[in-house]
């Protein structure tokens, strides 16, 4: 069985409202023989990685840049995981106040160092996420997850 890492730091309502619908689209019945793991940025672990066939990665925009959890994540897991996942699928999502560019940025240039391959455009949402900003985030989690059923 494939194993999906939802790897998070889901510090607001709009944020949670993301990762809900990220895991509500990883979780949906048509996907089967995936198994879905969810881990808080500060608790993931190298381990994690090492275990997951496929990254989902969450994360507020905070100053023009990915929380400090997510980057701290990013910092223990980058050299214990960069030979071993090279190539390995992942999506993001990310959530700010008025500007993500530079998330957007920090994550594509971390992710393009482990070699990892994104699968899923990024979600990126501005404001409170809307409905549609909800449906993208569950075509998000479903098309990871979907990506890995063998």
């Amino acid at each position: 069985m494939a194993t999906l890492l939802i790897v998070h730091h889901t510090p607001s309502p709009n944020c949670q409202a993301l990762f809900e619908a990220v895991v509500s689209g990883a979780t949906t019945e048509e996907i089967v023989g995936v198994r879905v793991v969810r881990r808080a940025a500060l608790s993931a672990t190298a381990s994690d990685v090492l275990g997951a066939d496929g990254y989902l990665l969450g994360t507020p925009a905070n100053l023009g840049y990915m929380s400090g959890a997510l980057k701290h994540f990013f910092d223990q897991v980058y050299y214990p995981c960069l030979d071993e996942t090279r190539g390995r699928p992942f999506g993001y999502y990310v959530h700010g106040g008025n500007d993500v560019t530079g998330t957007v940025r920090g994550i594509e240039s971390i992710t393009t160092g482990l070699g990892w391959r994104r699968t899923a455009e990024p979600v990126t949402v501005t404001g409170e996420p809307g409905k549609a900003d909800i449906e993208a985030c569950w075509e998000l989690g479903a098309t990871v997850a979907a990506g890995l059923m063998t």
